[in-house]
């Protein structure tokens, strides 16, 4: 339990897996909170117990973020709400299927999750931030958005999203007192992977990381200042490398003639 009070962290896909946790974790740091999912019933189990336990206030929301109206609702209570210190945009869906087998459907509403609605509620919850002269947006990646390869085409392409839009973010906000984190979380052991369509235990075990382990190591990251935080990498140079390459090719992306190794 902790006396501190850092104002409402408001976290969506709270009712299990590394939202929950991250609810559990933020708790526990002195935040009160504001729950969104779409089930109901593991939302108040999950506020009633934490309530117990560290005395923090815990609000729950219930909302299908696929959906305009509820979406919308949830932007109305970050742009409301004064109290909001932190934006933890966790709720996503995955996929395994590759292209010739996946549900068309299915992928524009991975897109809407994915992407759109993260979009959303950040661009709520950002003026307010600004106004009040600070604040954090935690956004969950994956380490598809740069090994897009791994899995299925269109989620890594909305997890790139999320990268580059928390890249975008930070370039933008620095200056506001705002801190931006990207988590690209690895294999972790939810219920994601059931519902993408490979169940968890498929998975060689060497791979798939705790969401507990996952979520505490997110937050050491965000603790140390880090941008980009990849749970399960040993070596952070070759993060750093990344980073690197890509600044140093920045200046050289557009010109007014073709390379001369296209001999245009």
């Amino acid at each position: 339990m902790s006396d501190l009070n850092k104002g409402i962290a408001l976290v969506t896909g709270a009712s299990s897996g590394i939202g929950a946790i991250y609810a559990d974790r933020l708790a526990k740091r002195g935040y009160d909170l504001i729950l969104v999912a779409r089930n109901g019933e593991r939302l108040s189990a999950l506020a009633s117990r934490i309530g117990a336990e560290t005395g923090r206030k815990v609000e729950i929301f219930v909302a299908d973020l696929g959906t305009q109206a509820d979406l919308a609702k949830v932007e109305a209570v970050l742009q409301g709400d004064r109290n909001i210190t932190l934006l933890v945009n966790n709720a996503g869906v995955g996929g395994t299927a590759p292209l010739l087998s996946a549900d068309l459907d299915k992928m524009q509403q991975m897109i809407d999750l994915n992407v759109t609605a993260l979009m959303r509620l950040t661009y709520a919850a950002v003026p307010g931030f600004v106004a009040r002269g600070g604040g954090a947006i935690i956004n969950i990646a994956s380490i598809v958005a740069i090994a897009p390869e791994i899995l299925n085409g269109v989620y890594g392409g909305t997890k790139a999203f999320v990268l580059a839009f928390s890249q975008s973010l930070k370039h933008e906000l620095t200056d506001k007192n705002i801190r931006v984190q990207a988590v690209l979380p690895g294999a972790t052991a939810t219920e994601f992977w059931g519902i993408a369509g490979m169940p968890v235990e498929h998975l060689p075990g060497e791979i798939v990381m705790s969401a507990e382990a996952m979520v505490d190591a997110s937050l050491k990251g965000f603790d140390q200042g880090e941008f980009a935080t990849i749970p399960a990498l040993e070596d952070a140079a070759l993060l750093q490398a990344h980073e690197d390459a890509r600044q140093a090719m920045m200046p050289h992306l557009s010109r007014s003639v073709p390379a001369a190794r296209y001999g245009v």
